[in-house]
C-alpha cells in the first residue's frame, strides 16, 4: 500500500496557510529588527545573509528537489526500498558537504567582511549564523522526503514553529546584545535564526521517526544494497538544480559586494551605501517578496504532482497543473502589486516609522508581478527533468542583472537607482526565458485571452483604488486596512468574474481544508 498523500490543491493550501502565518510572524520579526537596529543595523544584518545563503546552497546541491521528485516516482511504484536508498545517499551527501562548508565559511568570514563587503561589522554576525548550515542541510532532506510523499503537514507545521521561536528569541537576543553596539545586536539576531531552525529540525525529525527508526539505522539497513543507479538519478536532478540555486545564491552574495563597491565609485560613503542597501533589501524587497510564500508553496506541491503525472504520461494534466499554478500565483501577486503601487509610503510609515524606499517600492511593484510566475515555471522545468535549462536561464539572468548593476550604479546620475533597475531587469529576463523554454520543450503556452484578462483586472482595480485614494485621506492604520480590504474584495470578485480562478477550484480549496 502506498504511503498516504494529499492532492495538489490540498498540499498547496496547507503550505499557503503555513506560509501566511510564517510571513505574518516574519513581518513582525522584521519590524522589531528595524525598530531596534535602525537602517544601519538592518544594513549590517542584510549584508551578512548572502554569504550564508551561498554556503547553504552549496551544502544542499539541489538534493531536496531531487528527493521530492524521486520519492514521488518511487511512491507511485510502491517501491519502499528505493525510497530508503534515496534518503540514505541524500543524508550522506548533504551532511558531509555541510560540515566542510561550515568550516570554510568560518575561515573565510574575516576576508569576506573586510575585503569584499567592505564592512568589518559583518564578521561577528557571520560567525553566529554559521551553525545553521548543517541544520538546514538535514532538514531540507526531510522536507524533500515529505514533499515527495505529498504530505505537506510536517513541513508546514515546522515552518510556523521556526518563525514563532525566532520572533521570541530575536527580542530576547537583540535586547540583550544591543547595549554592546549594533554589531553585537545584529549577531544576536543571527543567533535567534539558528535557534528557530534547530527547533524546527527537531520537530521534523520527530515526524520522520514515525515512519523510520532513525537516520543512523536507515543508513545501516540500506548500505549493503547497490545504490549506484539511485545515486546517478539523484545527481542527474540535483546538480542542475544546484546550479540554478547556486547561481541565485552567488548573485545574492555578489550583489551587496557590487553595491558597496559601485556606490563608493559613484561618490557615496560606506555608511550611506549601507543605509541605502538596508532600505532596499531590509524594507522594500521583503514586502515585494511577501506573495512568494504562496508561489513557493504552489511550486513545492507542483514538483511531485507533475513528476507523478509525467511518469504516468499524462501530459494534459501536466499542462493543466502549470497553468493552474500560474493562475493562482497571479491571484496572490496581482493584489499585492496594486496595494504596493497605491499605498507604498503609508505601508512603510506604519511598519518602519518612516517612508524611506517608498519610490523604490512603487517603481518595482508592477515588474515584480513577473517574479511571482518564476517559481512555478522553474518547478515545472525541474519536475520534467529540464533542470539544466532552468539553470542556464538563471545564469543568463544573473549575468545580465550584475552587469546592469555595475554599469548603472557606478554612475553618479544613477547610484542606488541603478541597483533597483538591475534587480527589475534580472527578474524580467529569467521569467521570460522560463516561459520561452517551456514553450520550446513541451509547447506550453498561456492563452492570450487569459493573459489579457489578468492585465485588465490589475489596471481596473488600480484605477478604482486611485479614485478612492483621491477622495479619502489614508494615513492611519484603520484607514489603510479598510482600503486594503476594499481592494481585496473587489479583486476577488474580479478573479471570478474574469474566470481567472474557477468555481471548481474554489470548491477544491474548501474541500482541502484540514
Amino acid at each position: 500500500m502506498k504511503l498516504s498523500k494529499q492532492t495538489f490543491i490540498k498540499g498547496a493550501i496547507i503550505l499557503i496557510i503555513a506560509g501566511m502565518i510564517s510571513r505574518l510572524f516574519g513581518s513582525i520579526n522584521r519590524i522589531v529588527l528595524a525598530r531596534l537596529l535602525g537602517e544601519e543595523g538592518i544594513g549590517i544584518y542584510m549584508l551578512t545573509l548572502p554569504a550564508l545563503f551561498l554556503m547553504i546552497t552549496l551544502s544542499q546541491i539541489g538534493i531536496p528537489v531531487a528527493v521530492s521528485k524521486l520519492v514521488a516516482e518511487a511512491n507511485t511504484e510502491n517501491n519502499r526500498q528505493k525510497i530508503n536508498q534515496i534518503l540514505t545517499l541524500s543524508f550522506i551527501i548533504t551532511i558531509s558537504l555541510s560540515l566542510i562548508l561550515t568550516t570554510l565559511f568560518i575561515l573565510l568570514a574575516p576576508f569576506v567582511s573586510s575585503y569584499l563587503i567592505l564592512d568589518e561589522r559583518t564578521y561577528l554576525p557571520m560567525l553566529m549564523i554559521s551553525p545553521i548550515i548543517i541544520i538546514i542541510a538535514i532538514s531540507s532532506v526531510l522536507r524533500g522526503y515529505f514533499q515527495g510523499l505529498q504530505n505537506m503537514k510536517p513541513q508546514a507545521t515546522a515552518q510556523v514553529i521556526e518563525q514563532v521561536v525566532r520572533i521570541v528569541f530575536v527580542v530576547i537576543m537583540v535586547k540583550a546584545f544591543l547595549p554592546y553596539g549594533i554589531t553585537y545586536a545584529a549577531a544576536g539576531a543571527m543567533v535567534s535564526i539558528v535557534i528557530g531552525e534547530l527547533i524546527s529540525l527537531i520537530y521534523m525529525y520527530y515526524c520522520f521517526r514515525k515512519t523510520k527508526a532513525s537516520i543512523i539505522q536507515l543508513g545501516v539497513n540500506v548500505a549493503k544494497r547497490k545504490m549506484r543507479s539511485t545515486l546517478s538519478s539523484i545527481l542527474h536532478i540535483a546538480l542542475p538544480t544546484a546550479g540554478t540555486r547556486l547561481i541565485g545564491s552567488t548573485t545574492y552574495f555578489l550583489e551587496p559586494i557590487l553595491v558597496s563597491q559601485s556606490l563608493v565609485l559613484a561618490g557615496y560613503t560606506i555608511s550611506e551605501s549601507t543605509k541605502l542597501y538596508g532600505q532596499l533589501s531590509g524594507y522594500v524587497l521583503p514586502l515585494l517578496l511577501l506573495p512568494t510564500f504562496i508561489t513557493h508553496s504552489l511550486s513545492v506541491a507542483l514538483i511531485p504532482s507533475i513528476s507523478e503525472s509525467n511518469a504516468l504520461n499524462h501530459q494534459q494534466t501536466v499542462h493543466y497543473r502549470i497553468r493552474q499554478a500560474l493562475r493562482l500565483s497571479f491571484a496572490s501577486g496581482g493584489i499585492a502589486t496594486i496595494v504596493f503601487m497605491l499605498l507604498a509610503p503609508v505601508i512603510l510609515q506604519i511598519m518602519y516609522s518612516n517612508d524611506n524606499g517608498a519610490n523604490f517600492l512603487m517603481f518595482m511593484a508592477p515588474f515584480f508581478l513577473m517574479l511571482y510566475f518564476q517559481a512555478p515555471l522553474q518547478a515545472a522545468l525541474q519536475a520534467l527533468d529540464y533542470a539544466k535549462h532552468a539553470m542556464i536561464n538563471s545564469l543568463i539572468g544573473a549575468v545580465v542583472k550584475l552587469g546592469t548593476l555595475w554599469f548603472l550604479a557606478t554612475k553618479p546620475s544613477f547610484g542606488i537607482d541603478g541597483v533597483v533597475i538591475a534587480i527589475v531587469v534580472g527578474v524580467l529576463v529569467v521569467t521570460f526565458l522560463h516561459f520561452i523554454t517551456l514553450y520550446k520543450l513541451i509547447r506550453f503556452t498561456m492563452p492570450i485571452w487569459l493573459t489579457f484578462r489578468m492585465g485588465l483586472l490589475v489596471v481596473i482595480i488600480y484605477l478604482i483604488g486611485r479614485k478612492i485614494e483621491q477622495n479619502i485621506l489614508i494615513e492611519t492604520i484603520l484607514a489603510t486596512t479598510l482600503m486594503i480590504v476594499i481592494l481585496i474584495i473587489l479583486y476577488l470578485i474580479g478573479l471570478f468574474a474574469f474566470k481567472i480562478v474557477s468555481k471548481d477550484e474554489w470548491k477544491q480549496l474548501k474541500q482541502g481544508r484540514f
